[in-house]
């Protein structure tokens, strides 16, 4: 099998991957159109790398691979973001605090912090990519000490489609107690009110004050940003083996055996969906 990582997902040997862990909802929230927040209680924590996901089913209806959303942590509590896009998320969507979902993981590599000790930290995330990489920005705010400057630079549609805004804006407003800055930008403003920045998630990054040497980025969005956000950082001289890539693939069975989530020979759900470029950018569906 390919040695792509050198990084072992971080699993839990005591329980049964193949069987899901009931947990019940505490919460759920709208958050755009198209996204609900929903906030589970599991029996006893999930023990998660930031960057992991989970195996969420509805007994009877199905079960889809959702990022994990909250930070790592000793408490079984856990956060998600899930976009409305068939039967089981219409179904999700509709169900109320005290149901209860099935859990399977966490999978996968993610990140592992102590890679980004001491260093300047660069998050790049578009849409619902800020939904995994949360788990990697907070670990990352609430210990400052363990790490140099925080930039997160945040990109979606329009502003109706931002997710965590109030969030977003208090990591800025955090700002000068802490080194965290926070770029927000639309690509429209479709006639809304919106108090960030107009463009792409590329545009920022000519004018950062960077340090190729120092800094770390985490990436994280849809397919067709990956490309030009790689050839931006490339230009300003980081190294590849400093960017680490979150991709999205149809996870399926979370374990390696079903291989609807690989990418040439490389197992998604076990090797990634967090890769260091430098060991997956010469695969050819790598970015696809």
């Amino acid at each position: 099998m390919n040695t792509v990582s050198p990084d072992r997902p971080l699993q839990d040997h005591d329980w049964e991957p193949h069987i899901p862990r009931m947990a019940r909802i505490l919460e759920i929230r709208r958050m755009t159109a198209r996204e609900n927040y929903f906030k589970v209680q599991l029996p006893k924590p999930l023990g998660h790398r930031p960057g992991q996901f989970v195996m969420l089913s509805r007994l009877g209806i199905g079960e889809a691979p959702i990022s994990i959303s909250s930070g790592p942590g000793d408490d079984n509590f856990l956060e998600m973001v899930i976009r409305e896009t068939g039967r089981l998320t219409r179904v999700l969507h509709r169900l109320k605090p005290g149901d209860q979902v099935g859990i399977r993981g966490p999978f996968g590599s993610g990140f592992d912090l102590e890679t980004f000790r001491g260093q300047d930290v660069l998050c790049i995330v578009g849409g619902l990519g800020l939904v995994p990489l949360r788990s990697l920005i907070l670990p990352l705010i609430a210990q400052p000490d363990h790490y140099g400057s925080i930039t997160i630079i945040s990109g979606c549609r329009t502003p109706a489609d931002e997710l965590y805004r109030e969030e977003l804006e208090a990591w800025a407003a955090s700002g000068s107690a802490r080194p965290v800055s926070v770029i927000r930008l639309v690509d429209q403003t479709a006639n809304l009110p919106w108090n960030g920045q107009v463009g792409l998630v590329t545009a920022p990054i000519a004018t950062l004050p960077l340090d190729p040497q120092r800094t770390i980025v985490a990436l994280c969005g849809p397919p067709v940003m990956y490309k030009f956000v790689i050839m931006e950082l490339v230009a300003r001289g980081l190294p590849l083996h400093r960017i680490y890539v979150d991709l999205e693939r149809r996870m399926k069975c979370g374990v390696g055996r079903c291989g609807h989530c690989q990418i040439n020979r490389v197992c998604c759900c076990q090797e990634g969906p967090v890769f260091r470029f430098d060991r997956i950018g010469t695969l050819q569906e790598a970015l696809q």
